[in-house]
């Protein structure tokens, strides 16, 4: 959608037609927009395929193909798609993949889709602006957290992007700092594409103070003046470090890249500081340094004690009912199997259901009361299409 409304702005004065189909919508808007004819596409592989399977974009007249951020789509399981996209495409055109960052896995992608490319590099490869202050802040993982909030509230004190590594954990951080009172939205590859375009429209406009983002999620986030982006857990590859940093101290405007790591986070340290030649320099916040007794012990010990009086309300509650069950069975009269008292209480549920019994399938005693009947088969055949390139007639 950034690229879309970048491509917009280009052509205000030229005589082309531009629209952007992506996943997450609706087809039939899209496909009346295209059948309308346009000189300009931007989309997703997935999106594109759909639509050329029915037949609403025709690729005979493409000129030029570009494959933007080939990085991130190769990460992602996105090349099998591209390849199906190329065998449609006329075999004159002009293709053009850009990247982040150039690997091996990269150079041998760019021979295989392009002829005989040229490289053009605008700055040294796996190189960060020279406007990002790096920061690193020792912390042990399970304060990684209360430290966050504890910056947030005092010296970063802008707008910030936060990666994490999970969406599980990037819904949950953005639930925490919600309830520390700082505003905070979720970005992750479970949201739908209605709800991650609230959640940038949000950070954008200033609503929405702190942005969780994945990697997947955040690819091609293209957000002006974003002084901070913090690394809450280091990414896996250190070329990812680059990406994630990218988006802040662009167009020459300064930026910070924070990083908050944990011991068992030293080797991916020492591998980004390795890839882009710099010596990251090291923060210590009183009560957050690993290993170290103080403030952190004081929450362990806060924590534990909440915990506790939990457990204790619980085991209250639990006693509660055992009494109450208890003094149900004495008033009941009933005859009772006597195998039933031998039985350890702990192996029947509150449902009645005994865990102490083998397996029986709930089908069994249907499934011999139901006649035998022979399967029918379809009236007309049926086929499924898993993809593929048709022939030309």
């Amino acid at each position: 959608m950034q690229v879309h409304e970048s491509v917009l702005t280009y052509d205000k004065h030229l005589p082309l037609r531009a629209t952007c189909i992506y996943g997450g919508v609706d087809m039939r808007a899209q496909m009346e927009t295209l059948r309308a004819g346009v000189e300009i596409v931007v989309a997703t592989p997935g999106r594109l395929l759909d639509h050329v399977q029915q037949k609403s974009i025709h690729f005979g007249q493409v000129q030029m193909l570009v494959l933007d951020e080939a990085d991130r789509m190769l990460d992602m399981g996105f090349i099998p798609d591209i390849r199906r996209i190329l065998a449609l495409l006329p075999t004159q055109r002009q293709s053009l993949l850009f990247s982040a960052t150039f690997s091996n896995e990269i150079k041998k992608l760019a021979d295989q889709m392009l002829n005989q490319p040229q490289l053009i590099e605008v700055a040294r490869r796996n190189t960060v602006s020279e406007t990002i202050e790096h920061q690193v802040y020792p912390v042990d993982a399970n304060s990684k957290r209360d430290l966050l909030a504890h910056l947030l509230k005092g010296a970063v004190d802008t707008q910030v992007l936060v990666f994490v590594d999970t969406k599980f954990g990037c819904s949950r951080l953005a639930h925490y700092l919600n309830n520390c009172d700082i505003p905070a939205d979720a970005i992750h590859g479970d949201k739908n594409q209605q709800q991650r375009t609230e959640a940038l429209e949000g950070f954008k406009n200033g609503s929405t103070r702190v942005l969780v983002a994945t990697d997947v999620a955040a690819r091609g986030l293209d957000i002006d003046d974003l002084p901070y982006v913090i690394n809450y857990v280091l990414p896996s590859t250190a070329e990812d470090y680059v990406h994630r940093i990218g988006r802040t101290g662009r167009a020459g405007k300064s930026g910070k890249a924070i990083s908050l790591v944990s011991p068992e986070e030293r080797g991916r340290l020492s591998d980004i500081e390795r890839l882009i030649k710099l010596s990251i320099p090291k923060h210590t916040v009183d009560g957050f340094v690993p290993g170290a007794r103080g403030h952190s012990d004081e929450r362990a010990r806060a924590r534990g004690r909440d915990g506790e009086r939990e457990r204790g309300r619980n085991r209250e509650r639990n006693r509660g009912d055992d009494t109450r069950s208890g003094s149900r069975a004495r008033s009941d009269a009933s005859p009772r199997p006597s195998g039933r008292n031998s039985r350890s209480k702990s192996t029947i549920a509150a449902d009645g259901f005994d865990y102490s019994k083998p397996y029986q399938p709930d089908t069994a005693a249907s499934a011999t009361n139901k006649p035998d009947t022979a399967a029918k088969r379809p009236a007309r055949p049926v086929a499924f299409l898993l993809g593929g390139v048709g022939r030309k007639g």
